[in-house]
């Protein structure tokens, strides 16, 4: 692949680019997500989605650390401890939620799904711990961004049933990319963060798609 000249454009991760890319291939577009934060969405599937998420993400907030431990040059990393800390509050606000919420639902092909949460664990463990120079970067970045459309699952619960609705302090994810963008950052970076990016969005919507089914399953049963 012919290298990026000094002049051109690094469109790709300035905040209009990753904003398509979020876009494309983020959770924000997934007909779930719509169908989860509406009012009227049906309890059984909102307290399995929130459970189904906690199994993912609720155990650690070790993705943003890991990813410090492989800096990207150009790129001050503060921000991934300051993500760190802001997520040990969001894993407590989905702690509360999915207590709230009562028992995981019954569900036909329990233990399939259980598989596929230790799957994900490990998928996003391979991206936050990788070797390759900005990869770790991307995934946290997704994570970030996808985080938002999560929460919006959460407050719908959350307000239901008279939990307190925290602020989300995480980090801004327009100014984070700004960063990265940075004339600085070396190309290859770069393309390691977009596939880094790429990645984790891709298993979100797995995940999204894994509840879309767990939802047709307990219709069916």
């Amino acid at each position: 692949m012919p290298s990026r000249s000094p002049n051109t454009p690094r469109r790709d991760l300035e905040p209009s680019g990753f904003a398509m890319l979020a876009a494309a291939d983020g959770s924000a577009s997934h007909p779930l997500l719509a169908q989860l934060s509406d009012v009227a969405a049906w309890g059984r599937d909102i307290a399995d989605a929130i459970h189904c998420i906690c199994a993912v993400h609720g155990g650690t907030t070790g993705n943003f650390r890991a990813a410090a431990l492989h800096p990207v040059p150009g790129v001050a990393q503060h921000w991934m401890e300051d993500a760190a800390i802001a997520f040990a509050g969001e894993r407590a606000y989905l702690a509360a939620v999915t207590a709230a919420v009562g028992p995981l639902p019954s569900t036909p092909g329990q233990a399939a799904s259980d598989s596929a949460f230790a799957a994900l664990r490990h998928a996003f463990n391979m991206l936050a711990t990788s070797d390759r120079v900005g990869c770790s970067a991307g995934a946290a970045i997704a994570l970030l961004t996808d985080w938002t459309s999560f929460r919006q699952i959460f407050d719908t619960a959350a307000d239901r049933l008279g939990v307190e609705i925290p602020v989300n302090a995480l980090p801004d994810t327009t100014a984070v990319i700004a960063a990265y963008a940075a004339p600085e950052v070396p190309a290859a970076a770069q393309r390691a963060i977009r596939f880094g990016a790429q990645q984790a969005f891709a298993q979100h919507r797995g995940l999204l798609d894994l509840l879309e089914a767990r939802a047709a399953a307990r219709d069916h049963a």
